[in-house]
């Protein structure tokens, strides 16, 4: 027996990526042109993984779902509406709980990997 099982997707970044392009009204600093490669949805469409890029740039962020961030390149501030912050670099893993509002700032060219729970 060879291959992955059905049941199993890897995360790769092969093939085009979309462009995922920040709404002028959130966008901070920077370009807020990114890149991303959806390697999987569910059917019902509410959870995705995959590979997120971008320069830098900060944009206003407003989560209504829950996501799971690996870094796997730069480094990332995020800036909550009270101005408290965190930030993460390579091989850092946090999650981003449904209902932040703050700012993402990415700090440099920031690559990670992305699952996300939408509410």
């Amino acid at each position: 027996m060879s291959g992955i099982p059905a049941h199993i997707h890897r995360l790769s970044r092969e093939g085009e990526p979309v462009a995922d392009v920040a709404a002028p009204e959130k966008l901070l600093a920077g370009s807020g042109v990114a890149r991303l490669w959806n390697a999987f949805s569910d059917p019902g469409g509410r959870f995705h993984a995959g590979h997120w890029q971008s320069e830098a740039g900060m944009r206003a962020v407003r989560y209504t779902e829950t996501e799971l961030c690996v870094i796997l390149e730069g480094r990332v501030r995020l800036i909550d509406s009270g101005g408290a912050t965190a930030e993460f670099g390579p091989g850092d893993a946090f999650v981003i709980a449904a209902g932040f509002e703050g700012s993402w700032e990415s700090i440099g060219r920031v690559t990670k990997i992305y699952a996300i729970l939408e509410a």
